[in-house]
């Protein structure tokens, strides 16, 4: 039986999740390598294949002439991974979801530009396709991907956390941001990146999306009684959440 054949696509997004993949040179990495074949992957090569058994979607869906493509990969391919935020919930892109003005905005007299064209919200790639399972983060976690690719080499269900960051903080023995008068999303934040942003000085801002039924009212008193404004605090989890948010 030959290796796995497994293909990375892009939509819209910085496409800095397969640039991670591509500056992965560890062993981990290396030996997944030899049990998987890369047969599409833009870029890093020109070749594309019928089948794959994996296709990797980075990138949100922005565009109603998108999801012919989406639906193509999705029929060429047994699973389904959205790797990265923009693909997993929407990502940065999503702030766009609460703006009327921003193309004019970021791109000024560009704005106009064919490319930069979208009508629709920017939604995740499960808003077109079924999605099995789904690679989070602002880039992706590279060991989140290599569990889960791993798990389904062997024929198991990848695990993928669904518990608060402030309980990776508590297992690292992370002073609280807020006990250091700071602001953080950890309450609400789903992890499995092992809190590295608190650990190095910097509050969490929920790049993997929010746990299943996130308490957003606790989340918003919580900041305005330590000291953010009403407005701000109401807003503060959009930068990652715009999709998963009660009000999207």
């Amino acid at each position: 039986m030959g290796k796995p054949k497994v293909g990375f696509f892009d939509f819209s997004s910085c496409e800095g999740c397969q640039i991670e993949l591509t500056n992965y040179g560890d062993a981990d990495f290396l030996e997944l390598l030899n049990h998987i074949e890369i047969v599409e992957f833009r870029e890093a090569m020109s070749e594309k294949a019928d089948h794959l058994d994996i296709a990797c979607i980075e990138g949100s869906f922005t565009r109603e002439s998108e999801r012919k493509r989406l639906e193509d990969i999705r029929a060429r391919a047994d699973v389904v991974i959205s790797f990265g935020a923009c693909a997993s919930t929407g990502g940065i892109n999503a702030l766009k979801n609460h703006q009327s003005d921003f193309k004019e905005y970021v791109y000024g007299k560009d704005a106009d530009s064919p490319h930069l064209q979208s009508n629709l919200k920017a939604l995740p790639v499960e808003a077109a396709i079924k999605v099995d399972y789904k690679v989070l983060g602002c880039p992706m976690d590279k060991y989140e991907f290599l569990n889960i690719v791993s798990s389904l080499l062997h024929g198991k269900t990848p695990y993928i956390p669904d518990y608060p960051v402030c309980v990776e903080c508590k297992r690292r023995e992370t002073i609280c941001r807020f006990d250091l008068g700071d602001h953080c999303l950890g309450m609400v934040a789903r992890a499995g990146c092992g809190a590295p942003c608190p650990a190095d000085g910097i509050p969490c801002e929920a790049c993997r999306g929010f746990v299943t039924n996130p308490n957003e009212d606790s989340l918003e008193k919580v900041l305005i009684d330590h000291g953010m404004p009403e407005e701000r605090a109401r807003t503060k989890s959009r930068m990652f959440t715009n999709t998963m948010r009660s009000d999207a």
